[in-house]
């Protein structure tokens, strides 16, 4: 019993440690070059319309409700879910747009946890090309912050999923 004790509070030892030592900030980004001007990738991401054609994240539930407001494609465009345990429930609302170069987002999640995390895509001309750049920052309180263990391959996985979508409607 005893024995069984001890290797219990070192697993729980581990992950005390493991929980401070990796610290509460997560930043993911994943970048894709794709052939079209950077003109025509901003029209694909200048409104929460425009994002949610190639949102890897809508896909999650088929019967996912969502609710825009604020003028489309300006500093306030919103839109809200809700959805199954998979796609959970949240808004998301643009903060920033640099026409041709850059939009940021602010992400509140209500479900399936609460929690909230900042969002960039930068466009960067590459010859006749643009260079996308996705990212995503947030802090993660503890012990949830342990999940950053497994984040960054389901995030390359949906970032990788959307790039490509919006790669594929940027070069038609």
């Amino acid at each position: 019993m005893k024995k069984l004790l001890k290797i219990l509070l070192a697993i729980v030892a581990v992950l005390i440690i493991t929980m401070l030592v990796m610290g509460k900030a997560y930043h993911f980004e994943k970048s894709i070059v794709i052939n079209a001007s950077a003109e025509k990738v901003y029209s694909h991401i200048n409104s929460t319309k425009a994002f949610n054609e190639w949102n890897p994240w809508m896909k999650l539930d088929p019967n996912l409700k969502v609710t825009y407001s604020g003028n489309p494609g300006q500093i306030g465009d919103k839109y809200c879910w809700d959805g199954n345990k998979e796609a959970g429930s949240g808004c998301q609302e643009i903060t920033a747009l640099v026409p041709n170069q850059k939009q940021s987002t602010k992400m509140v999640f209500f479900k399936p946890f609460e929690s909230d995390a900042t969002s960039n895509i930068i466009l960067t001309p590459e010859g006749n090309a643009t260079k996308v750049t996705w990212d995503m920052d947030c802090e993660l309180d503890y012990p949830m912050n342990l999940m950053k263990l497994f984040m960054d391959s389901q995030m390359d996985k949906s970032y990788g999923e959307g790039l490509n979508a919006l790669k594929t409607i940027s070069e038609k």
